[in-house]
């Protein structure tokens, strides 16, 4: 599975390293993901997604019903 928040989309950023010297290398930035479980009371059952730290926050404040359905929406989730 790529590195991609299922809720949010935030996926992987290219930038530079940039030295002391002012040279530049290409180095690229990760989105902090992590695993968790999910208790969906509507479908009764547990859903493993893999979310940014970030979008975890994002669900304890509209709660995770909502946010899969956003994410599903959008077409983060299948």
């Amino acid at each position: 599975m790529s590195r991609v928040c299922q809720i949010t989309g935030k996926s992987v950023m290219v930038g530079n390293n940039v030295s002391h010297s002012q040279r530049k290398t290409k180095r690229k930035f990760y989105p902090n993901l992590i695993t968790k479980k999910f208790f969906m009371p509507e479908e009764n059952e547990y859903i493993t997604l893999k979310i940014s730290t970030s979008a975890l926050r994002t669900i304890n404040k509209k709660g995770i019903s909502a946010c899969v359905k956003e994410a599903r929406a959008k077409g983060y989730i299948k």
